[in-house]
């Protein structure tokens, strides 16, 4: 119990300071803005909401949160926690009941990964629902692990250099969707959860998936950076460090002007 008195605050300053990092290179908050705050019950989205609270506070409420959660209806999903929390803290909620469970486990065949379809129906939903309450953009609560995760996946599988951007504006250009943690390292969320005591639901769709290619890419990351500390670091600031005419894309770099 000292250790996680005396480590409180330099682990609450170090996540803010990757929050306000992120705020400062893309602007991902602004007034009057209304935020949608996506809560899974993770330790992610947990300490998203937290952070973005703080923001608010020291922005003297520039902006609004509604924290949303979308209810899948998966078995032992418990209800109650998610209204408890957001009634405890006086943050503004809407909880959405939809059956993507069902749907998700009919047309997955066994031992296909869910993540895809699941995330496909979970977007629409959100986007919808943003629309209706008003919402100009979304907050999601992926982390620096999840951008470079997502990079090495499509890399590998999908044949793209693509991850997973700080702030985005969706294809149908209705919304815009942040990413308060990009900067922030899973390790220090998930020490930041496990402080504040966050009362975690456990996923048991994609969480209870062995065979993820997610999963192996993470596993990958970690045997590096065990053998190379700071790797994870200078990756995510090459993804900031493109150089388009050292790569192949004619779409992104003008070859032609080359010629003769």
């Amino acid at each position: 119990m000292e250790a996680t008195k005396f480590n409180q605050e330099p682990l609450t300053k170090r996540l803010r300071k990757g929050v306000w990092d992120v705020q400062a290179k893309f602007t991902l908050l602004e007034p009057d803005d209304k935020i949608m705050v996506c809560l899974s019950g993770g330790k992610d989205s947990y300490t998203m909401l937290d952070m973005l609270l703080h923001a608010q506070m020291v922005m003297q409420h520039s902006f609004e949160i509604v924290a949303v959660n979308l209810d899948q209806k998966q078995p032992g999903f418990p209800p109650d926690i998610l209204p408890n929390y957001f009634e405890k803290l006086g943050v503004p909620y809407r909880i959405l009941e939809r059956d993507t469970y069902s749907v998700v486990t009919e047309k997955v065949p066994e031992g296909k990964t869910m993540c895809s379809l699941c995330s496909r129906l979970r977007r629409g939903i959100l986007y919808d629902a943003a629309e209706e309450m008003g919402c100009n953009k979304l907050a999601l609560g992926h982390h620096r692990e999840d951008i470079l995760e997502t990079f090495f996946l499509n890399l590998f599988f999908s044949g793209k250099l693509e991850a997973m951007p700080a702030k985005f504006r969706t294809d149908d250009q209705r919304h815009v969707v942040i990413r308060p943690l990009a900067f922030c390292k899973e390790a220090d969320i998930a020490s930041y959860a496990e402080m504040r005591e966050f009362p975690i639901i456990p996923c048991n769709l994609c969480g209870s998936q062995e065979n993820m290619q997610r999963k192996v890419i993470k596993k990958m990351m970690l045997d590096w950076e065990a053998q190379y500390p700071n790797r994870k670091e200078i990756m995510m600031t090459a993804l900031s460090n493109i150089h388009t005419s050292h790569l192949f894309d004619v779409n992104r770099y003008d070859f032609m002007e080359m010629i003769g």
